[in-house]
C-alpha cells in the first residue's frame, strides 16, 4: 500500500501539468483574465515545482521522507481547494504557486520512499510502475481535464485534488515507513533562494517583455539581473561541500544530453499544448473542453503505446538512439503540423499528433534510466531531481518564450489585416483577446456601428491571425526538439553508463 501511496501522489501532481490547459479558456473568460495571466496559471506551477524539488530533496534527508512527502500532500491539496475557490486570477496564481512547493515535495522523496521500501526485482517492478503511472498522468490530462471543465466547470479540476489527496494522506500516514539520510547535509538555502529568484526574473521578462515593452528598463533589467543570479548561484554551488545543484555533475556529457533531452522535450511539445488548447477551444475551432480533451487522444494515446515499447527497447538498444530517435519523431510530427490554415478541421491535426506522441512515448523511459545511470549511485537522488528540474523549467521557459512570440505574431499579422477598416482601431483588444482564445467574447464587445460585414471580416482576421502565430510555433518548436535531438545523439553514449541501461 505505500507503492499505492506514493503513486496516488506523483499522478496528482504531475497530471496538474496538463489537466489545466483545457480548463484555461473557459478560467479566462471567468476570472476576466488575459493571455498573460493564463501564461502564470501554468508558469507558477511549474515554476515553484521545479524550484522546490531539491531543498524538498534535502529537507526530507534532515527530516524524514515520509514527513515530508505527507507534508506535500496537505499543501497541495489545500492549495487545490485555494484554486478552485479563487475569484481572481491573481489568486489563482498566486495558488498554483503553493500547489507546485507541495508538488515539488512529493515528487523529490517518492523515488526515496519506493527505494528504501523495494529491494531486487520488487525494486524495479516498482520504479517501473510509477514510470507508466507519470506517462498516464501527462496523457489522460487534456481528457479528464475536459471531462470535468464541461461536467462540472474549471473549478472542479481542482476540488477533485481534495478527497485524492486526502485518501493519498490516509495510506502514506498507515503504510509508509519513516526514513532519513542518517548523515544529513543541511540545505543549501542560499542556492535555493538565488535559482528561484534569477528562474523566476527569466520567466517574468519573457512572459511580459511585450506588454512592457523588450527595450524597456524593466525587462533589460530583469534579463539582466536573472543572468548575473545564475552567476551567483554557479559560484555559490562551486563553492558549497553538499550543494544544491552537483555542478560536476555537468561534466559528464551523458548527463548533459538527459538534460538537455528533458529540456528540449518538455519545451517544445509540451509547452505547445497550451496553445494547441486555444486553438481547438476558443481560438478557432471552438470545441468544448471535453471535445478538445478527446481530440488530444491521438497524440496522448500513442505517448501511452510507446512507453512500454521504450522501456523494453532500453536493454536493447543503445539509449541515445532512443532519446535522438523520440525527439526526432517528435520535430516530425510537429512538422507535419504546419501549414493549417483557417479552413482546417481538427483532422488536419491527427497526423502530426499520431507521430509527436510516438516520439514522446519513446523519449520518456529512457531518459529517467539515463540521468542516474551515468551516475554513481549514490548521487542518483541528486541527479534525478537535477533532470526533472530541467523538465520543469523546459515547460515554464517554453510556455514563456512561445506566449512572447505569439503574442508579437498574432498582434503584427491583425494590425495588417485590419488597416484601413473601421476595425483598426479595435486592433490591440482583439489582439489581447484572440491570444487568450476569448476571440467571440472580445467580438461581441465591438460596438454595433462597425457593422455586420465588417464584424464576419474581423472574425476571419482573428482567425487567420492566430493561425498565422500557431504556425510560427509549430516552426519554433520544431527546431527545439532537433536541437534536443542532435544533444541526446552526441552526449549520450553507452560507455558513459556505469550500470546497464535497464538495470540497477
Amino acid at each position: 500500500m505505500s507503492l499505492v501511496a506514493v503513486i496516488t501522489g506523483i499522478f496528482m501532481l504531475l497530471i496538474d501539468v496538463t489537466i489545466v490547459n483545457v480548463a484555461l479558456p473557459d478560467i479566462g473568460t471567468d476570472l476576466k483574465a488575459s493571455f498573460t495571466s493564463l501564461e502564470w496559471v501554468v508558469n507558477a506551477y511549474t515554476l515553484t515545482l521545479a524550484s522546490s524539488l531539491l531543498v524538498s530533496g534535502s529537507l526530507a534527508d534532515l527530516i524524514g521522507r515520509k514527513r515530508v512527502f505527507a507534508g506535500g500532500l496537505v499543501i497541495f491539496s489545500l492549495a487545490s481547494l485555494a484554486c478552485a475557490l479563487s475569484e481572481s486570477s491573481l489568486m489563482l496564481n498566486l495558488m498554483r504557486a503553493v500547489q507546485g512547493i507541495g508538488g515539488g515535495m512529493m515528487f523529490s522523496t517518492s523515488l526515496a520512499i519506493v527505494g528504501q521500501t523495494f529491494h531486487g526485482h520488487e525494486r524495479g517492478t516498482a520504479f517501473g510502475i510509477i514510470g507508466a503511472t507519470t506517462g498516464a498522468a501527462v496523457a489522460i490530462g487534456p481528457l479528464v481535464g475536459g471531462l470535468l471543465t464541461d461536467a462540472f466547470g474549471w473549478e472542479a479540476i481542482f476540488f477533485v485534488n481534495v478527497p485524492i489527496g486526502a485518501i493519498a494522506l490516509l495510506l502514506t500516514m498507515r503504510n509508509v515507513d519513516e526514513s532519513k539520510d542518517p548523515h544529513p547535509a543541511g540545505i543549501d538555502w542560499q542556492g535555493a533562494i538565488l535559482f528561484t529568484a534569477a528562474l523566476f526574473l527569466l520567466i517574468y521578462s519573457l512572459v511580459h517583455g511585450n506588454d512592457e515593452g523588450w527595450g524597456s528598463f524593466e525587462i533589460i533589467g530583469s534579463l539582466a539581473l536573472s543572468a548575473l543570479l545564475l552567476l551567483a548561484f554557479a559560484a555559490v554551488e562551486l563553492r558549497k561541500e553538499h550543494p544544491l545543484f552537483d555542478l560536476s555533475l555537468f561534466r559528464r556529457p551523458a548527463f548533459v544530453g538527459a538534460c538537455v533531452v528533458a529540456f528540449c522535450m518538455s519545451a517544445s511539445l509540451f509547452a505547445l499544448f497550451l496553445f494547441l488548447t486555444f486553438y481547438i477551444q476558443g481560438g478557432v475551432l471552438g470545441y468544448t473542453p471535453l471535445e478538445a480533451g478527446l481530440r488530444f487522444l491521438p497524440i496522448t494515446g500513442m505517448m501511452l503505446l510507446a512507453g512500454p515499447i521504450a522501456g523494453r527497447l532500453t536493454t536493447k538498444v543503445q539509449v541515445r538512439y532512443l532519446l535522438s530517435g523520440g525527439l526526432l519523431g517528435v520535430a516530425v510530427g510537429i512538422f507535419l503540423l504546419h501549414g493549417i490554415d483557417v479552413n482546417s478541421g481538427w483532422t488536419a491535426l491527427i497526423v502530426g499528433f499520431v507521430v509527436a506522441g510516438i516520439g514522446s512515448g519513446f523519449v520518456n523511459p529512457p531518459l529517467a534510466s539515463t540521468a542516474i545511470g551515468v551516475v554513481e549511485q549514490r548521487r542518483s537522488g541528486m541527479a534525478s531531481g537535477i533532470n526533472a528540474t530541467f523538465r520543469q523549467v523546459g515547460i515554464a521557459a517554453g510556455v514563456a518564450g512561445l506566449g512572447a512570440i505569439f503574442q508579437s505574431r498574432v498582434g503584427n499579422l491583425l494590425a495588417e489585416q485590419l488597416a484601413g477598416t473601421k476595425a483598426a482601431s479595435h486592433s490591440d483588444q482583439i489582439s489581447a483577446a484572440v491570444t487568450a482564445g476569448q476571440t467571440e467574447t472580445a467580438i461581441s464587445h465591438i460596438p454595433h456601428t462597425v457593422g455586420a460585414a465588417q464584424i464576419d471580416q474581423l472574425r476571419e482576421a482573428a482567425h487567420f491571425a492566430f493561425i498565422g502565430g500557431l504556425n510560427t510555433l509549430f516552426l519554433v518548436t520544431c527546431a527545439i526538439a532537433l536541437v534536443g535531438a542532435i544533444g541526446g545523439l552526441l552526449l549520450v553514449r553507452q560507455s558513459d553508463f556505469i550500470a546497464p541501461p535497464g538495470h540497477e
